[in-house]
């Protein structure tokens, strides 16, 4: 069989590798994009970012509800029809996934379904429906991705036993549900099976949830996920799963105290791992680390000058922006422009309520570095527009450099961060002052101004609390 001829094979069609594929044909380059689902759009799309947002807005709706009597608005008990959440959210998703289809057919991205596998530095070949095709290329972008991480200990091949993508397409709400891991998805999916109605107990191994952000912006966090979980327990262990009946029986160790509980169902969310097996990049100079995320420079670039590497298959930051903006960074590399992924501001986004959102320095990570800074907060206790959403428990905070003023880092906890921290992310990723965002004029009443009120709380002069201007901290 011929081999068919392509300048770029992209695999992979998640966040990073339908950017690349569509950024390098808009640069003028033939492109095939290469993906084993049967949509296009990745994790993200199908199993992670998409489907989680959608049933967290639609579970919002039952707190809403609940919280609207005080104003004196007062609504039944909600009715669940699972099926049809369920169906909201696939067409959610078959609407996502078609129109990165069409996008692909305008730029004449050839969109070839299969398992990609080197058979060396310039020949995939692809397993296909209807057999074997081999593309021969100048330059492969490898975007494989991760999947969910399940422990030996865990995989006891039960299906009660889920990670994230069987937790996604809920086969029922358990009564008793355990999470294992305290981090993005287990919080995240712990407030919508709470909300559903589950009694949920979360474990985590460290002495915190959400680890990475900084501890006086998980406070609101861990108070609202208190007042959802029937438990978090932090400091604990699983030491042993077992399959009792229609339940899971749990040993687990917190401090000295070991016991054993059953539940019906549990979600593991302890992590992810590179899909980096059976690619046959042994055929090819890449190379793999001990983790066995494959190694790439600063340009995206692996051992093999013919092969690039982005996304959660090069580890660090597993999050669908970060992919996209390495897509970009690989692309502008192949066509011979200076690019690398280097002094990035990746914004993070935790989407519970309160939402959690940073970019940029935390505070916590100066105090490690023993980097000297300021740090301004603005309590949305004083925010207007936070009032009116009964959402006064959040903060915005700023991480300042005390000598020139400029903004480091940026966090931000409560209703709708993740929508504020883009303003964040471009003041730190710019180089912006706090005098800067102190005197760009922001809209009243709305949620943004916190930012221009917490820069005005670093002069001292902040319209709606009282405050000094902070001492430097280390």
């Amino acid at each position: 069989m011929d081999p068919i001829n392509t300048e770029i094979v992209v695999v992979g069609a998640g966040p990073g590798g339908y950017a690349a594929a569509f950024y390098a044909a808009d640069r003028g380059k033939k492109v095939i994009l290469v993906e084993q689902d049967k949509r296009l759009g990745g994790v993200c799309l199908n199993r992670g970012c998409i489907p989680s947002k959608a049933y967290l807005q639609a579970t919002k709706a039952i707190e809403e509800a609940r919280e609207s009597e005080h104003r004196g608005l007062t609504f039944g008990p909600p009715k669940l029809d699972l099926d049809k959440l369920r169906a909201w959210k696939e067409s959610i998703l078959a609407r996502l996934s078609q129109g990165i289809l069409s996008l692909a057919q305008r730029r004449n991205v050839q969109v070839m379904w299969g398992r990609g596998y080197f058979e060396d530095s310039q020949t995939l070949r692809v397993e296909t429906g209807e057999g074997q095709k081999f593309v021969r290329f100048e330059q492969a972008i490898v975007a494989v991705g991760s999947r969910a991480a399940v422990p030996r200990i865990f995989d006891l091949g039960n299906p009660r036993i889920m990670t994230s993508t069987e937790a996604l397409e809920m086969p029922e709400v358990p009564e008793d549900l355990l999470i294992i891991g305290g981090g993005y998805n287990g919080m995240e999916l712990g407030t919508v099976y709470s909300l559903l109605g589950s009694r949920v107990v979360l474990v985590e191994a460290l002495d915190t949830i959400l680890g990475g952000a900084d501890k006086d912006l998980i406070r609101p966090v861990v108070k609202a996920a208190e007042r959802k979980f029937k438990e978090i327990r932090v400091k604990s262990k699983v030491t042993d799963m077992a399959t009792a009946g229609r339940k899971i029986k749990v040993a687990m160790q917190t401090g000295t105290e070991t016991k054993e509980e059953q539940y019906d169902r549990v979600l593991v969310a302890v992590g992810r791992t590179p899909n980096a097996e059976n690619l046959g990049l042994e055929n090819t100079r890449a190379q793999r680390d001990e983790r066995g995320y494959i190694k790439v420079n600063e340009r995206q670039q692996t051992d093999d000058p013919s092969i690039y590497a982005i996304g959660d298959i090069v580890g660090g930051i597993l999050l669908a922006h970060k992919a996209s903006r390495e897509a970009r960074v690989a692309v502008d590399v192949i066509l011979g422009e200076p690019s690398a992924f280097e002094n990035i501001v990746i914004p993070a986004v935790v989407f519970t309520d309160p939402e959690l959102a940073w970019c940029g320095l935390t505070e916590a990570e100066a105090q490690a570095r023993g980097l000297q800074v300021e740090v301004a907060k603005f309590p949305w206790s004083a925010s207007g527009r936070a009032m009116t959403f009964d959402r006064t428990d959040g903060m915005t905070k700023l991480i300042v450099e005390p000598e020139t003023e400029r903004i480091l880092g940026v966090g931000i906890v409560g209703h709708g961060a993740g929508e504020l921290i883009a303003e964040g992310t471009l003041a730190v990723e710019m180089g912006a002052t706090v005098r800067d965002l102190a005197e760009c004029v922001h809209p009243h009443p709305t949620l943004s101004e916190t930012m221009m009120e917490c820069a005005e709380v670093f002069y001292g002069y902040a319209t709606h609390t009282y405050s000094r201007r902070k001492a430097a901290v280390t």
